[in-house]
């Protein structure tokens, strides 16, 4: 079934960490850490581990790189204590935010989260006050560009794989799935060959809202863009169309 294509938010996503490679290679530095911390440094055993692997791909981080920080996360497991966190509230318009962190200070993240939803007119909230409008699935999108595969034997080898859903765009072919499911059908993927332009488990908002207020999207832009500097700060999803 058809969707809400997310093919293009991808690309501006990746030029923006394309721009910013420090901060996004920091945040991968951190997963590695704690994945090795949790199930060992051998991504053939540590699904948790393959996962920030391939993030780290397609984040074109070098494999010299990744294996420089699973050796040092390896050697070094009792000094990785971070943690991860998870912060709800409104921008400006009520614009639905969820914003998830991995930090070694919970005081700090959360002082700078709460500081950068106040500069732009938005509030932090409780637990659960907007996660209900959205679906955490696995999500994995294929640029058309990059396949030669037919639309069919997409669908086809998708679900044979274990994915939920598949949905042809205008650019791009994107294959939901079960979080419980995603490592192995990306991993499916990766053994057919197929060049996936993101691999990841997000939040998909249920409805989208477009913003048509130009203050409001400048208030927005001001949170999401002190958000997208923080190097605690890992995701951030928001209903925005």
């Amino acid at each position: 079934m058809s969707g809400h294509s997310k093919f293009a938010n991808i690309r501006v996503k990746k030029e923006k960490n394309d721009a910013a490679k420090g901060k996004a290679f920091t945040v991968i530095g951190r997963e590695i850490a704690v994945a090795v911390k949790e199930g060992g440094p051998n991504p053939d055993n540590n699904s948790k581990l393959r996962d920030v692997i391939a993030k780290a791909k397609a984040a074109n981080m070098p494999n010299d790189t990744i294996e420089r920080g699973i050796k040092k996360a390896a050697g070094d497991l009792d000094n990785v204590n971070y943690s991860y966190n998870t912060y709800e509230g409104y921008g400006p318009g009520g614009v639905a935010i969820i914003v998830k962190c991995l930090t070694d200070n919970n005081n700090r993240t959360a002082g700078n989260v709460r500081s950068a939803f106040t500069k732009g007119g938005g509030s932090i909230g409780v637990t659960g006050c907007v996660s209900y409008m959205f679906d955490e699935k696995g999500l994995i999108i294929v640029a058309k560009e990059d396949t030669d595969m037919e639309a069919d034997d997409m669908m086809m080898f998708a679900l044979d794989a274990g994915a939920e859903d598949f949905s042809e765009e205008e650019d791009s072919f994107e294959i939901t799935t079960a979080p419980g499911d995603f490592s192995d059908v990306r991993d499916a993927f990766e053994k057919e060959g197929i060049k996936m332009a993101s691999a990841e488990v997000t939040m998909i908002p249920q409805n989208y809202v477009a913003v048509t207020d130009e203050d409001v999207q400048k208030n927005l832009d001001r949170i999401l863009d002190l958000l997208d500097a923080d190097d605690d700060v890992q995701d951030v999803y928001t209903n925005v169309e």
